[in-house]
């Protein structure tokens, strides 16, 4: 059961009792609504918290009726009948006024005479004890309502700490001495604070720029320098000790949400790569050794080979894992926004610009990974200030003067021949070999025709789920098909012809030669194809691919080897040679 407000004030309300019965010199006692005397003077003092239900009838009618009563023959009233006192009472008077708050009667200021004298002077001087009684009802009435503010206060601090303590965000209350009140437990994770940093001294600086919509700011705690991202807000004054409130999140913290937010469902490892040809085990090989590194990589091969695949599987394989992987295409974004997309700028930068200001993909990319598709299509005066950032690790936002440093990986890709793109002046020779430290090439679909039928499978398998359909097997027409076609697509080709053979299958769940689309029927010849879509290769190439063909069809033992060998026109050890270059 609750407290009355009464005995929520009591230590006040004694007081109040007090003084009454110094004014009035007679003995003084205020019950609540539930008849427990909360205060007394004289014989009441000492029955203070008893209940007076079974004797309190006088005390009933005022609670009822919520008007003054005066008994000036105690034992004698009809309301005495009940009263288990009424034939020997002792009292000379009783005078009894109701206490009111919000139009509720909680209770009743009850004044006692057991003398004449008493009487006498209470009679004489009723109606200016009527209204003193009044007075100290209301201020009773009034201390009741700032008891029950303050309460709803502290109530009200217990729930903000409990909501600051549970937000995701970091959370630093300052006192009005700019000293550390309160943080939650993100706020200490984030800057790695214990909890005795509370009451030092926290200053927050405003930089005047805006990234995600929020400013930054630069906090020292203890000489400690901080750069965050957030609000500072100022506390109403009903809320005490809480003069400011500052919500952050490190700004490295905000860039990681962001990438998880667009790329947690793109997590691609080394077994997401179909393919069982010498070339494409060569290749998972390759991005295992690449991953433990942290050179830069090249990977090239044309469209629709699965050049950002191969990107992410490195990612994934590598212990930046965790860390972000940004992949920017530079050959999808308008010359004129190309360099704000990868430095970002600061809040009124340039004419048009978001007025929050934005953060650049090599930020976003910090801690881990860019991915720089098509980088044969960047505008020459970009690729002087990729090459900068790739050698110092530093970049500065569009309209700023603050360096910020980087910790970052760059793999870049392209399908264009870059050496010949160098001779024709659209692109650096330094950043070339800047970023071709570790080449991957990627060889088309056409070169390892033994990866279309597994590749083919599991596209199968994900159709399958995303059409709702039970497609179970490629007849052996339809697969001869699809296995002689030179895919100039590669396997995005192969993605959309598959994509249209589920669409057009029956319930019978195997794909047909009329399931294929007519398109795949109009080449001549695969020799007709590779005279229009092959370019000059480097005699190095054509050999490494040779060499593989010919172990795919005599096998890698050592009688496969030495087959091989004959038939390429070599002696064994030359092909040991050249596979140990391999």
């Amino acid at each position: 059961m609750s407290e009355s407000l009464l005995k929520q004030i009591q230590n006040t309300v004694i007081k109040y009792t007090e003084v009454i019965s110094n004014v009035v010199n007679v003995d003084v006692e205020i019950i609540d609504k539930d008849f427990n005397r909360i205060a007394g003077t004289g014989v009441y003092k000492d029955k203070i918290g008893n209940n007076i239900y079974n004797e309190g009838y006088v005390y009933g009618e005022v609670l009822s009726t919520g008007k003054p009563h005066v008994i000036d023959k105690p034992g004698k009233d009809p309301l005495c009948d009940k009263c288990i006192k009424k034939d020997n009472c002792l009292e000379k008077l009783e005078l009894s006024t109701p206490i009111k708050f919000s139009n509720e009667i909680i209770g009743v200021i009850g004044l006692i005479c057991s003398e004449e004298e008493q009487k006498i002077n209470l009679v004489n001087k009723m109606d200016s004890y009527m209204q003193f009684l009044d007075q100290i009802s209301e201020f009773i009435s009034n201390k009741i309502y700032e008891h029950l503010e303050e309460e709803r206060n502290k109530k009200l601090i217990i729930m903000l700490k409990e909501i600051i303590d549970n937000v995701d965000k970091g959370i630093i209350v300052l006192d009005d001495k700019s000293r550390i009140f309160h943080m939650n437990n993100s706020a200490m994770k984030q800057l790695k604070l214990p909890p005795e940093y509370n009451l030092e001294k926290i200053e927050i600086i405003s930089k005047n720029e805006f990234i995600f919509g929020e400013e930054e700011f630069l906090v020292n705690i203890r000489d400690k320098e901080y750069s965050l991202i957030g609000q500072l807000l100022s506390m109403p004054d009903i809320v005490p000790d809480y003069n400011k409130v500052f919500m952050f999140n490190q700004l490295r913290k905000l860039k990681n949400d962001a990438y998880e937010l667009v790329n947690a469902h793109q997590i691609i490892k080394i077994d997401n790569i179909i393919g069982n040809s010498k070339q494409m085990q060569l290749i998972k090989k390759n991005i295992l050794k690449a991953a433990a590194s942290n050179s830069t990589i090249l990977i090239t091969g044309e469209s629709g080979t699965g050049k950002e695949l191969v990107a992410r599987a490195i990612h994934s394989e590598s212990r930046r894992r965790d860390m972000p992987f940004i992949a920017v295409n530079c050959g999808a974004i308008p010359d004129t926004l190309i360099e704000s997309e990868f430095f970002g700028y600061v809040k009124g930068a340039f004419s048009g610009a978001n007025p929050n200001g934005r953060i650049g993909k090599f930020e976003l990319a910090n801690k881990g990974i860019i991915f720089l598709d098509e980088i044969g299509d960047m505008p020459l005066h970009l690729q002087v200030k990729i090459l900068r950032v790739i050698q110092e690790k530093k970049i500065v936002r569009i309209g700023s003067n603050q360096v910020i440093d980087l910790d970052i990986r760059v793999i870049a890709a392209t399908n264009k021949d870059l050496k010949q793109l160098i001779k024709e002046n659209k692109f650096r020779e330094d950043l070339y070999y800047r970023l071709s430290v570790v080449p991957i090439h990627i060889p088309p679909l056409r070169e390892r025709k033994v990866d279309i039928e597994p590749i083919a499978m599991k596209l199968i398998q994900s159709y399958n789920v995303m059409f709702d359909k039970y497609v179970h097997t490629i007849s052996d027409s339809a697969k001869e098909i699809l296995i002689n076609y030179p895919w100039p697509g590669n396997i995005r080709e192969l993605e959309n012809t598959i994509e249209c053979m589920i669409s057009l299958a029956d319930e019978s769940g195997v794909l047909t030669k009329e399931n294929i689309p007519q398109n795949l029927f109009e080449f001549k010849s695969g020799r007709d194809f590779s005279s229009k879509y092959d370019t000059i290769r480097p005699l190095k190439e054509i050999e490494i691919e040779y060499i593989l063909k010919a172990l795919d069809f005599y096998g890698n033992d050592t009688s496969g080897k030495k087959a091989a060998a004959d038939k390429l026109g070599i002696g064994i050890a030359t092909l040991y040679r050249k596979l140990e270059d391999l």
